[in-house]
């Protein structure tokens, strides 16, 4: 009873963060401060996903955890490139 309620209000928490955070992504001043956000969207995704699997005890959800971890990893890699090549270009 007071795990479940407990995970209802972090579940609140991360959603209100994922929520801010999109905001950030929205008005970044930059593509770097932009590209932070997406990763921070990233990593509360993964914690929902984690409390979820905590909360169900279905591990599905470590699996889409799983999916969300390396597409980030992916994403960061290939931002870093694009920058990389764009300072060269200047």
């Amino acid at each position: 009873m007071v795990a479940d309620l407990l995970a209802n209000y972090l579940l609140i928490g991360l959603v209100l963060g994922l929520l801010l955070t999109g905001v950030r992504l929205v008005i970044g001043p930059g593509v770097a401060d932009r590209f932070v956000a997406l990763d921070m969207m990233t990593v509360l995704a993964i914690a929902i996903a984690a409390l979820t699997t905590l909360v169900t005890g279905r591990r599905e959800f470590l699996d889409i955890g799983l999916g969300l971890a390396v597409t980030g990893f992916v994403a960061t890699a290939a931002l870093a490139v694009f920058l990389e090549r764009k300072e060269t270009d200047q």
